[in-house]
């Protein structure tokens, strides 16, 4: 089986709905970050794209995105929809057919306009059937509530006992980290600007222990999640690129990383934030790695009971967590949030002189996709 490694890639800013790209579809967007992609890495082929989506338009919106970036008609391409996992999905994907021979080099991510998101209707046989259409997905037989992304965090913090001030702390790391990051340019060699974006909208350099008290509750008295421990709805765009150790020695190219290993985990869809620990456990244990060994953790961080479960499960290693902030603080553009952590990961990697790093996400009805890193 050949090894496989990350090459580069590339992300835009990741905007707020109705923000810098609150005109651009979803497949415009992808199609810019493609074209820079090219662009930046002329020297490369690829032999295929596999994109990431969640609530665009349906279809093979990635080959619609390769056509419109001008990329070749014989470029086959390839979209992944496990919501808020698709990217990471995609990238696991590009993976195992680098290291099965299928492939050379894959550019893999995701894409994600919610502000073009469009509406969708039932059939009117269907019970689910209501004039005014619906836009969120059915993700489990037991509810089919158009917030059971929030009631699933709301659930999860209740079992496990974590309340609102607990959940605000990490509301306040990601923004302060997230601000330093912005003012350090950690993320400037994989960072583009698009349609004139000047920045990660959702960093809010203000928030502090005041503002965030004063966030309303999102599901009523009785509740803890608030519009500061749940993160924003974005729109943005990321992909990387993946070789094969073959085309790397062929090609004399240096990597920055080699994926070592990849995981998808299923857990209570009634409670999916517990997806990104869990499937990042799995992936530590398939490699015979502990958490402890990781230079470097790059979850998603939706919701922040999902950063409470990480601080509960291995206090010591909070440091290490979501070094530069996350999605508490810049957001998550569904399709694209994978491809994202793993562009930080490479960032903070690259402060280290060796190390691993690992790569989890949380997806709907219960889903978790993970990838492990090692520095080359």
């Amino acid at each position: 089986m050949n090894k496989v490694y990350v090459l580069g890639g590339l992300r835009s800013h990741i905007g707020l709905k109705n923000g810098a790209f609150k005109n651009i579809p979803a497949e415009i967007l992808a199609a810019k970050l493609l074209s820079k992609l090219q662009e930046k890495y002329a020297a490369l082929h690829f032999d295929e794209i596999i994109g990431g989506n969640a609530v665009g338009t349906g279809g093979n919106i990635t080959r619609l995105a390769a056509l419109e970036a001008g990329l070749s008609e014989q470029l086959p391409c390839l979209t992944v929809d496990v919501q808020c996992a698709s990217g990471a999905a995609a990238i696991e994907l590009a993976y195992a057919k680098l290291r099965s021979g299928l492939a050379d080099v894959i550019v893999a991510g995701g894409f994600e306009s919610s502000s073009m998101q469009p509406t969708r209707v039932y059939h009117s046989s269907d019970p689910r059937y209501t004039p005014e259409g619906f836009q969120v997905a059915q993700f489990s037989p037991e509810t089919n509530s158009p917030l059971a992304m929030l009631e699933g965090a709301e659930r999860t913090a209740k079992q496990a006992g974590i309340g609102r001030q607990e959940l605000e702390q990490f509301t306040l790391r990601s923004h302060r980290l997230a601000l330093a990051a912005q003012e350090q340019q950690v993320f400037t060699p994989f960072l583009v600007s698009l349609f004139n974006s000047t920045r990660d909208e959702g960093i809010r350099p203000r928030m502090n222990e005041r503002l965030v008290a004063r966030m309303p509750l999102l599901l009523g008295e009785g509740t803890s999640l608030t519009a500061a421990t749940s993160c924003l709805i974005n729109d943005g765009a990321a992909f990387v690129i993946l070789a094969n150790a073959s085309y790397v020695a062929q090609a004399g190219v240096k990597p920055l990383a080699e994926i070592i290993g990849a995981a998808d985990g299923g857990v209570d869809p009634q409670c999916s934030p517990l997806g990104a620990l869990a499937v990042g456990e799995k992936v530590l244990n398939k490699a015979g790695l502990r958490m402890d060994e990781m230079a470097a953790v790059e979850y998603n961080e939706a919701f922040a009971v999902i950063s409470a479960l990480f601080a509960r499960r291995y206090p010591a290693l909070l440091p290490r967590y979501n070094q530069w902030g996350g999605a508490l603080a810049y957001g998550h553009p569904y399709g694209a949030s994978g491809a994202i952590l793993l562009l930080h990961l490479l960032a903070e990697l690259a402060a280290q002189k060796s190390g691993y790093g690992l790569m989890s996400i949380a997806g709907a009805g219960g889903m978790g996709t993970a990838l492990l890193l090692k520095k080359v």
